[in-house]
């Protein structure tokens, strides 16, 4: 019987053999990681900041790991990674083994200081991070994370007392410095009287009439917000060329303003309610007078860019509206009336433009 040709085992494939061409390459998995422990940056962010520790640091004081561990009553192994992890973020610095506040945090982070970030920080912590931490539940209600709208009619209506002044120091800190970009990148030279539609505590009317020496404001909000603002204007020593109105703004607007204001306030309306809004602020407005919408605009495709994005699905854990776009915005000002509308571009904390509407 003849025999079988012998078989060769083919040989074992080694362990740093290429993949063959028709296996498609993988894309990184970095971007990923780097969504998935974003907190990390933040909650980092937050309890060095809870610790004050942006605060004990400023003017240039330094610290280290065994100082801030007895200042704070910490262990040295906490200590210290606090301490790397904030130098890691670029907001320390470190130098001759002591660790300092970099520019950013000691213009933002310290308390006092007139661009003070600390209350958002706070107010992110405090009240935003559990509400995103429930946003699925948003995404499938419909319904706000943060208040409960069985309870309160909306997210500024029997608010917890602490919570409220938590908030509004927040939107303080967010506004101040949009403010600033806002003025330089419109030009507000020619108007003479603004009503800040909604104000809040009046860090918009502050920062555009010490840009502009002619103009007066007006912050128009809830009777307990306007005092609030109230005392953040006489704080600014401007009293003589701001003053508040308490009121709704779902009301008819005062008629003896020549230029209306609208920052961070229609991503909290749906579009039925921006729709009056506008209508009213039209009505309000001498013939060429101005409205300006400042927000973090959406992209008219509607593919970012991601702060406006994410501030959108922020609006569903806070409100009833969400971040527009241009376009949106455009079509509602040409329905009210308002011609020549342009979108101005900027980069501010809190807006990436401002969408204007002039009335004839």
């Amino acid at each position: 019987m003849a025999s079988q040709p012998s078989r060769t085992a083919p040989p074992a494939k080694q362990a740093n053999a290429r993949p063959s061409a028709a296996t498609p390459e993988l894309p990184s998995a970095v971007p990923l990681m780097a969504l998935s422990t974003g907190f990390w940056a933040f909650k980092t962010l937050a309890a060095a900041h809870e610790l004050d520790l942006f605060s004990r640091l400023a003017g240039g004081a330094g610290i280290t790991a065994a100082g801030l561990a007895e200042a704070l009553g910490l262990h040295p192994r906490p200590a210290e990674m606090l301490l790397t992890g904030c130098a890691a973020l670029g907001l320390l610095e470190k130098a001759d083994g002591r660790y300092r506040n970099t520019p950013l945090s000691d213009a933002y982070l310290v308390r006092g200081k007139p661009y003070y970030f600390g209350g958002f920080v706070q107010m992110a912590d405090k009240r935003l991070y559990a509400g995103w931490g429930r946003l699925a539940e948003a995404l499938r209600t419909n319904r706000p994370t943060t208040w409960d709208p069985a309870v309160q009619s909306s997210i500024f209506d029997g608010e917890d007392p602490t919570m409220l002044a938590l908030f509004w120091e927040a939107m303080h800190s967010l506004s101040t410095m949009t403010a600033r970009k806002l003025g330089e990148a419109v030009e507000l030279g020619r108007f003479r009287r603004l009503l800040d539609i909604g104000g809040g505590s009046g860090a918009y009317d502050i920062e555009l009439c010490k840009q502009y020496g002619a103009l007066r404001a007006t912050v128009l909000d809830l009777p307990h917000v306007a005092a609030i603002a109230a005392r953040k204007i006489a704080e600014a020593g401007l009293t003589d060329r701001i003053e508040t109105a308490g009121g709704s703004f779902f009301e008819p607007l005062p008629k003896d303003h020549d230029v209306h204001l609208l920052s961070m306030i229609l991503h909290d309306w749906d579009e039925a309610k921006n729709r009056a809004l506008l209508r009213r602020s039209f009505e309000a407005l001498p013939g060429g007078g101005a409205v300006v919408i400042s927000e973090l605009l959406v992209n008219d495709e509607k593919t970012g860019p991601a702060p406006a994005a994410l501030m959108s699905l922020n609006m569903l854990i806070e409100t009833e509206g969400r971040n527009y776009t241009p376009a949106e915005y455009s079509a509602w000002l040409e329905e009210a009336g308002f011609r020549h509308v342009e979108t101005v571009w900027f980069d501010a904390p809190a807006a990436n433009g401002a969408v204007i509407g002039r009335k004839p």
